[in-house]
């Protein structure tokens, strides 16, 4: 499928508040006299919950795990502009669509082994696909429930065989994919961290704190929420494609939990560890930008902050009380609190800059109106929202914002607890670790009014956010994975994504107009507050080297060397 591909930017800045934002498609290449061997020591913050691959949604986990797993496709592990479309990995070739698009015929490679010394074959990979749905991975409906069979599977997943929906034929290595109907991204979804294969024999549950054998350069020998987590070289892995999983340099990758930003950075700054997963505090980024510029990278990611809305439950079951929510926030602050405009954008829109559909679009900011936007976000419209909040009738009403407590959401829901506070209603905060927070808002069983989130697009398209986030399908009551938070659904707006979906078969042009229409419709209901689009702005130590950056698996941990 042709898309129109998001920018992509790695920078190393001699000062951070010079950072320009402007695309740099240099193709990173390993250097000549690549180092091989040590341990790379990282830090984070938390632990990112389950280690299942087919059913963890936190970026921390992927990064972790990218050298671990492996699809039948694979986005190139290489940055710049070609690394788009998706390439072959455990599959010789990625294959032409039959059959009007409804048939997708593969040839596994021969000779994989997984972590555990067992050869892979067909069967793992029709038993990786059964079990998506039998483990209620968040991304089973959405993205994979074109498949023959998978209607079945949703409604009855611990029985699903996906009949008729996937063939295998062990003497040729053919794994057939039959589609109800045509689906554009679904070559994507096949190179998405969630088709990772697994042996047929992992359990149709959610594995927590052991990680399943993969076929990657590295497997995990130790975890321990707490305290951290150990990779290791794989023993039976051979290179068997470098742009698609490419042979890992050091020897062992060891990640300690616990320590706070601020520490992380001074622990990089020491030489104590080489990396940290969060990113680098607002009060430490003039230090780190003048003192360290040759060891930070900024680089730009599909990435944004948000606040999900309830449309179930009080107050936000009232249109008028989401507007006039949408209309108050201060967008301008929430550009402050990620570290200025070098670094971050006021978002008003649920399609961010860059993803394929996007076209500049704020209802909600002075001057404007669902039905006459503006192109960007100005000021907050005080007295519109204060109309509307009138209208709403729930003024005076509790609301409690579930948060995370790490990094910069403290600051965020500061200035969300006070907008609240400020449009009359009796705001609350209750923050926890992110690890728990994010099933727990998930969970329509929990009663989540508010939510202060993020999100990262799972590969360069627009259903990643409006899909994902608002469709009706996405929406699971009384699932950790529903990443529905709003639990918003139109089968208005459900049509109208479904057609931008169809009309990429035939061409972009169509299906971008159609996704901007989508995202401006959604807009009008205002499920959600968006509000700022984010780079990452990640710190290595002075002996790391070989930083690869791509969009989709941010920075390469296997392909980091130290001195």
């Amino acid at each position: 499928m042709v898309q129109k591909r998001s920018f992509y930017t790695v920078c190393v800045l001699a000062a951070l508040c010079a950072a320009s934002g402007s695309p740099s498609f240099a193709q990173a290449a390993p250097p000549s006299n690549a180092h091989t061997g040590g341990t790379l020591r990282l830090a984070a913050q938390n632990s990112g919950g389950t280690l299942d691959p087919q059913v963890s949604y936190i970026s921390l986990i992927k990064e972790l795990e990218t050298p671990v797993y492996d699809g039948l496709l694979a986005f190139p592990k290489f940055a710049g502009s070609t690394a788009q479309p998706v390439i072959a990995n455990l599959a010789e070739a990625v294959p032409q669509p039959e059959d009007e698009g409804r048939t997708y015929r593969f040839t596994l490679r021969p000779n994989l082994h997984f972590s555990n010394g067992q050869v892979v074959n067909v069967e793992d990979v029709a038993a990786s696909f059964r079990r998506l749905f039998k483990v209620g991975s968040p991304t089973a409906g959405p993205y994979y429930s074109h498949i023959v069979g998978a209607e079945a599977c949703l409604h009855d997943p611990a029985h699903c065989t996906l009949a008729g929906g996937i063939e295998t034929d062990p003497a040729t290595r053919t794994i057939t994919f039959h589609l109800t109907q045509p689906d554009a991204e679904f070559l994507d979804r096949l190179a998405w961290f969630h088709a990772a294969i697994l042996p047929a024999s992992t359990p149709p549950h959610d594995t927590g704190n052991t990680a399943p054998p993969g076929t990657g350069p590295y497997r995990v020998t130790r975890y321990d929420p707490a305290t951290g987590m150990v990779l290791e070289r794989n023993p039976y892995f051979r290179e068997w494609a470098h742009d698609a999983q490419p042979a890992g340099y050091v020897d062992a990758i060891q990640v300690t939990f616990g320590l706070d930003p601020e520490g992380e950075v001074t622990a990089i700054e020491n030489g104590q560890y080489d990396w940290m997963y969060e990113d680098v505090p607002l009060d430490r980024l003039g230090e780190v930008g003048s003192r360290y510029a040759g060891q930070v990278q900024i680089y730009t990611l599909l990435l944004y902050y948000y606040a999900a809305l309830n449309v179930r439950m009080p107050p936000f079951n009232s249109l008028k009380a989401r507007q006039a929510l949408n209309y108050a926030i201060n967008r301008h602050a929430m550009v402050i609190y990620h570290g200025g405009a070098a670094v971050a954008t006021p978002l008003c829109q649920l399609l961010p800059q860059g993803a394929p559909g996007y076209a500049p679009s704020c209802a909600y900011t002075k001057g404007a109106s669902p039905a006459h936007p503006l192109p960007q976000w100005q000021a907050p419209d005080l007295e519109e929202a204060r109309k509307l909040m009138r209208e709403s009738g729930t003024a005076g009403q509790k609301v409690t914002i579930i948060a995370p407590l790490e990094g910069r959401y403290a600051a965020m829901t500061m200035e969300l607890r006070s907008t609240l506070a400020s449009l009359g209603y009796e705001a609350s905060v209750r923050s926890m670790t992110q690890t728990v927070q994010f099933p727990y808002v998930q969970n329509s069983d929990n009663h989540v009014q508010i939510a202060l989130t993020g999100w990262n697009a799972d590969y360069p398209s627009a259903s990643t956010f409006l899909q994902t986030l608002f469709a009706c399908a996405s929406f699971r009551p009384h699932s950790d994975n529903s990443p529905n938070m709003s639990a918003f659904c139109s089968p208005e707006i459900d049509t109208l994504m479904n057609k931008a979906s169809a009309a990429a078969l035939s061409g972009p042009t169509e299906s971008m107009q159609r996704w901007a229409q989508a995202d401006r419709a959604l807009m009008a209901q205002a499920p959600a507050v968006p509000l700022v689009q984010i780079k990452r702005v990640s710190l290595l130590s002075k002996r790391t080297r070989n930083a690869i950056v791509t969009l989709n698996d941010e920075i390469l941990l296997s392909q980091l060397q130290v001195r």
